[in-house]
């Protein structure tokens, strides 16, 4: 080859490479442009899973530590936030169909689920416990055999019992509830010997009726719960993991915590 031959190629292949980058930057920036563009996310929720997301007595409306977290981070980018209540055991589909932006409601981090979504950085630890009416005798799993259990569909505390085989075998039925307050409302009603739940979500439910439920020694696993984002959503998930980072490290992060829980629990 001569000289004039390979100076031709070497600027050909240069600008193929530029222009190959470009086109990977510039659809790695649509998403985060499309949320700019509309000026808001949403937020899809199950809207009865306190204290992370669920409707006030007084007016309805929809309150929650995720929902404060969702709020500030949206007013650091600059944009609104909306919340749209969904059913969760279809929670991925609101998800990748578009309906939604986010799934940010307490939700556990799994291998099955990174599969299908990516996740933000992980916000906060949390342990899949079993819950049982206060004056129960039932203290640990081997007591619950032959007994029946109640879960959420879809959550990650129907994963955690099909997790743990010996313990899913030896119990009697496991019934599947569309959210956690009728599953605990049939435990109270004694038509369920226990319930697996989220502890942030137990520990709630034990705060506001005192007395009426009790948590077991042994648990079904420990998690992390992170925002649920679309896998094409590359710039979108970048932002919202910068936000968050600021949120979880400053005051109101802080302020935030303590406001539902009445201490700092954010992941630093």
């Amino acid at each position: 080859m001569n000289s004039k031959f390979l100076k031709i190629l070497s600027v050909l292949t240069v600008t193929v490479v530029i222009l190959a980058g470009c086109g990977r930057e510039q659809s790695k920036d649509d998403s985060l442009k499309k949320i700019r563009g509309k000026g808001y996310f949403i937020v899809g929720l199950d809207d009865t899973f306190p204290p992370m997301g669920f409707r006030s007595e007084d007016n309805n409306e929809i309150v929650g530590f995720d929902v404060d977290l969702a709020k500030e981070a949206a007013r650091r980018m600059g944009i609104n936030v909306q919340f749209k209540p969904v059913v969760w055991d279809g929670v991925i589909m609101s998800l990748d169909r578009g309906d939604i932006d986010v799934i940010w409601n307490g939700l556990t981090i799994t291998e099955e689920r990174e599969k299908k979504i990516n996740f933000s950085r992980p916000y906060l630890n949390n342990r899949q416990i079993i819950m049982v009416r206060f004056e129960s005798p039932v203290n640990k799993l081997s007591d619950l055999k032959g007994k029946v259990i109640g879960l959420q569909r879809g959550s990650s505390s129907e994963k955690a019992l099909g997790s743990n085989d010996s313990f899913a075998k030896s119990i009697k039925e496991v019934k599947k509830y569309e959210n956690n307050n009728l599953a605990l409302m049939d435990l109270a009603a004694k038509r369920v010997d226990a319930v697996v739940i989220d502890e942030i979500v137990g520990r709630w439910s034990m705060a506001m009726k005192p007395g009426k439920y009790k948590i077991i020694d042994d648990d079904l696993g420990k998690e992390l719960y992170g925002v649920g984002i679309r896998k094409t959503d590359i710039t979108f998930k970048e932002e919202l993991d910068r936000v968050l980072e600021k949120i979880k490290n400053d005051s109101t992060g802080e302020e935030i915590s303590k406001k539902w829980f009445g201490t700092n629990i954010l992941l630093k």
